[in-house]
Formats: C-alpha cells, structure tokens, sequence
C-alpha cells in the first residue's frame, strides 16, 4: 500500500488531504487549551469557595469549630482545596505535555508539507517541459514532412514540363533533396526527444512521483500516530491525579466518619450549662383563702395577665432567672461573677491558662536575654552586659505581675469550684472583687437584665416594651437614700447559699424580713438586718405579707 502508485494521479487531492489534517491537529490543540482554561477556572472557583466558608480568625465563628461535625467540615474545605490543587495540575501538564508539544509539531509538519509538495510541482513541471518539447520537436517533424513532399511534387512537375529549362529543373531537384534532408534531420530529432520524454516520464511516474507521495504518506502516518499519542496523553494526566484525588475524597471520608454526635452534645453541656439547679414543680394556688395562696419559683404574678409558665431563656421576655444581675454592655466583672457558676468556671480557667502561657512566654524572653548577657560577659566585644538589664528587670516585674493575677484568679476558681470558703460581702471589697461602688451599686443590679444564648449576661437599655416588665420593677428602685419598708416575714424552708452579687444567704428554718415580694421572675427580696438584704428563690422560702400590705400570701 503505497500513495505513489496507487495515488500517482491524486496530486491535488492529497495536497488537501494532509492540509485538512493539519487543520484538525490544530483544532484539537484549541480543544485541549480550552480544557485547560476550564480547569483553571474550576480550581480558582474551588478554591474560592473553600476560602469562603473558612472560619474568619479571631470571631465567634471560629469557636464554633470546636463540635466534631463543624471540624470534619473545615477538614473538608482543606482538601477541597487540595482538591482544586489537582486541577491546577491537570491544566499545567497539558499545557506542557500536549499543547506545547503539538505546537511546535505543527509548524515543523507545515514546514515539511511545503517542501514535499514543492519538490512535488517541480517534478510536475519538469514532465511537463519535457512534453512540450516533445510536441514541438513533432510539429517540426511534421512540417518538415509536408515541406519535403511539396517540394519532391514541384520537381516531379518541372522535370515533366518540356518548357522548363535545365536549369529550373536542377534547381527544383536540389530544393527537393534540402527538404527531403530536413525531414530526416526532423525525425531524428522527434526520435530522439520522444525516447528522452518517455524516459523522463518513467521516472517521473514511477520514481520521483511515488517517492515524493511516499515522504507525503509517511508524514501523515506521523501526523496520525502524533494526535494518537496526545489523546493517550491526555487521559494519562487525568489518571495521575487520580490517586491523589482518591487521597483527599478519603480524607473527607475519614472527616465524615470522625463526627461524634455524643461528644458535640457534651460539649454543647459545657458551652451553655449554668449550674443551676431547674424550676421546682408549680404547686397548686388555693384562692378559697384570700389572705394565703401559693405560687412557685416559676410562677408568673398577675400583672403578666395569664398566670402561664413560660420560661424563655435567652429572650428579651419572662422567666428570668437572673433578676439580680445588672446587664453590662462592656466588659463584665474581672472575676465573671456575671456569669452562671459553670460557664464563671470555665472562664476563670480560661483565664488561668491564658496567663500562665503568658508566664511561659516571659519566662522565654527573660532567659534569652540571659544568654545574652553572659555571652556578653565572656565576650564583651560582643555588646554591653549592662545594657540588658533594664530589661531583664522589667521581664521579672512582668512575670511576678502575671503570677500574682494567676493567683488571684486561682482563688476565684477554687471559691467557685467549692474548694475554699465563700468570702463575705466585705472581703469581697477588701480583695477588689466589686467595682468600688456603694452599697446602692449592688441593688441597682437587677435593673434591665436577661440571659443572652451563650450563658453570659449583658447590659441593654430598659425597654418596656420588649421586657413586658413596667420599667418601674427595677429602674431606680434602689437609689433612695430610705431603706425600703417591711411588707412581711418569711421563713427559711431549705439552705440556700448566696454565691453571687446581689442574692443573700439563708439557712433552714431562719426567720427573716420580706421587702419586695415576687414579681414573677421567682425571686423574693429580704432583709436580715440592717446591713444585710438580698435576693432568695421564691420556692426556699415561706413568705407571710402583712395585711396591710397585699394580703397574706405562702411561697412553697
């Protein structure tokens, strides 16, 4: 199977044949270049999208990466990520491998088409000189013939007319016998033309033709074989990325299977739990006695209209817990005592890590330095010895700063964590527990207060509106210079331990003087003496209000 023989006439056709294949050689090269554009845009779209839903560092988001399930999500952007990664990869090695390649394969195959179907046109144009000469050497044989016949008839004529002298007649004979010699000159050279023609033409269709058809074929071969290999390249650069791809889909798996729905419920108890201890059972309200009725720590009081339990924790609503903490827009207390006695712990060894990291980094620095010193002692080209020591003396009152805050909070935490006595109102002021305020600042605390979702408690302004409280229950209630007058007793029914600003310790069976009753957020103001008052749970105590006053009424 050869193109010079069997396609020895096709000349023109396989000039367009092999042009049409180039074209489709760079059709393919767009096609894989295209492929790489759209791999690029893939990754950067990936990558884009795994950015966006990364934590932002230093928010309350990055938190909440702690659960099991929000970990397994950001491993999962990490390897998408990675993931995009491969797709870089995809694009750079077929840029590399395949369109760089059959670029220059291209303009080296132009090249080569060129100078196959010049050489080609050339042998074309030689066979075709060649017949041209042939047929001119023929006419000239031709018309050499017919000159000799005329002039062999126009002496047959005068050498049979008596009339014609001798002369004539020689003359007409030597004419005749010229031509007759061209004609032979004619044919000799017809003869000889046409056996170089032939010659010309057998090697033409039978040498230089198939030859130069062959080199043709043979490059298209290649052209063929070439695109053949690119298009296996091309899915060899796919299947290299494949096992690092698997690697990360088996990452995310791994991710997906780490997900402990037990341990992010234990830490959501970690997070949010107060420590306290929840609402006792709604007794019964006897109202066939009018002077004595009953109602519990979650009960609501009648100014809420429905007399319903409905604790919203968390809401600008009722069932607050917390009547006795005032709301703080900026930093709370040094000692989080505006917090729920667990998440108080929580922050408080919180706290104790941060500064003994603190100590930890100081303690590096101060040895550092020491280094330095006694390098510049040995070697006092080096520096100057005493120019460290300012601060090496300021690194110690850093650290002796720090282990004294380290301390202080420590104590907090154990007075939290049960492992040292409670301190009184007055040791309190004297360690710099309160904010230096009088004794009005403890009682302005239960203005405006409710819990926020995540436990802590902030200030807001009194809204009327959104409280469903008159602002008159706490606003200003506690500035007057008067203390506020006796409504009733009560009577201890169970210990309960005042640990935070604001409430006050009881013991079971005391008797103790009611001032404010409960307005249904299950806390009822008291007073042991004159120095001492405070905010117990309605359901620890028994209350009996004076008659004068709103009648006689039980807390159980």
């Amino acid at each position: 199977m050869s193109w010079g023989t069997e396609l020895w006439d096709q000349f023109d056709n396989l000039e367009k044949h092999t042009q049409w294949g180039i074209d489709v050689l760079e059709k393919y090269i767009k096609f894989v270049k295209e492929r790489t554009e759209i791999e690029l845009s893939y990754a950067k779209q990936l990558r884009n999208l795994s950015k966006k839903y990364q934590p932002k560092k230093n928010s309350k988001e990055e938190e909440e990466y702690r659960y099991t399930s929000t970990r397994a999500f950001l491993a999962t952007l990490n390897e998408m990520n990675d993931y995009a990664g491969q797709h870089e990869v995809i694009s750079e090695n077929m840029t590399s491998l395949i369109i760089g390649e059959l670029t220059r394969y291209v303009q080296e195959l132009k090249q080569e088409r060129k100078s196959h179907f010049h050489d080609g046109r050339k042998a074309q144009q030689h066979i075709e000189t060649c017949w041209k000469q042939l047929e001119a050497s023929k006419r000239r044989f031709e018309r050499d013939c017919k000159e000799a016949d005329r002039a062999q008839q126009y002496f047959e004529k005068m050498d049979a007319d008596i009339n014609v002298t001798k002369a004539d007649v020689e003359k007409a004979r030597q004419q005749a016998q010229l031509r007759h010699q061209m004609a032979e000159d004619s044919k000799a050279e017809y003869s000889s033309t046409l056996q170089k023609f032939n010659s010309e033409q057998h090697d033409h269709y039978y040498t230089h033709i198939p030859n130069i058809f062959q080199k043709i074929q043979e490059m298209e071969e290649r052209r063929i074989v070439r695109i053949g290999e690119s298009m296996k390249t091309f899915a060899e650069v796919d299947r290299q990325v494949i096992p690092i791809i698997g690697k990360c889909l088996d990452e995310i798996t791994k991710a997906a299977e780490s997900v402990d729905h037990k341990n992010d419920s234990q830490m959501v108890i970690e997070a949010y739990k107060s420590g306290f201890e929840p609402p006792g059972d709604v007794d019964f309200e006897d109202f066939t006695q009018p002077m004595k009725r009953t109602v519990s720590e979650s009960s609501l009081s009648n100014s809420r209209g429905d007399g319903k339990y409905e604790p919203k924790f968390g809401s600008k609503s009722k069932g607050k817990l917390w009547p006795f903490i005032k709301k703080n827009k900026g930093a709370g207390p040094e000692d989080f005592s505006n917090l729920p006695p667990e998440q108080r712990r929580k922050k408080l060894q919180q706290k104790v890590d941060e500064l003994n990291k603190d100590i930890q980094k100081e303690m590096d620095q101060r040895d550092a330095l020491t280094k330095m010193k006694d390098v510049y002692i040995k070697n006092p080209q080096m520096g100057d010895a005493a120019s460290v020591d300012h601060r090496l003396s300021e690194l110690e009152q850093n650290i002796e700063k720090l282990r004294l805050e380290v301390q202080k909070f420590e104590g907090w935490l154990a007075e939290v964590e049960g492992r040292l006595p409670m301190r009184t109102e007055q040791a309190r002021r004297q360690s710099g527990l309160y904010e230096a305020q009088n004794t009005s600042a403890v009682n302005s605390c239960a203005q405006d207060r409710e819990s926020s979702p995540d436990g802590s408690y902030t200030e807001e302004q009194s809204q009327e509106t959104e409280m469903k409280v008159p602002a008159t229950d706490f606003d200003d209630e506690f500035d007057d210079e008067e203390p506020l007058p006796t409504i009733g007793t009560c009577k201890a029914l169970y210990t309960f331990e005042g640990q935070n600003e604001g409430t006050i310790s009881v013991a079971e069976g005391e008797m103790l003087y009611v001032i404010e009753e409960d307005k249904g957020d299950g806390w009822t103001r008291i007073r042991r003496n004159e120095d001492e008052e405070g905010y117990v749970p309605t359901s620890y105590v028994e209350v009996y209000l004076d008659k004068n006053a709103k009648g006689a009424m039980t807390y159980i």
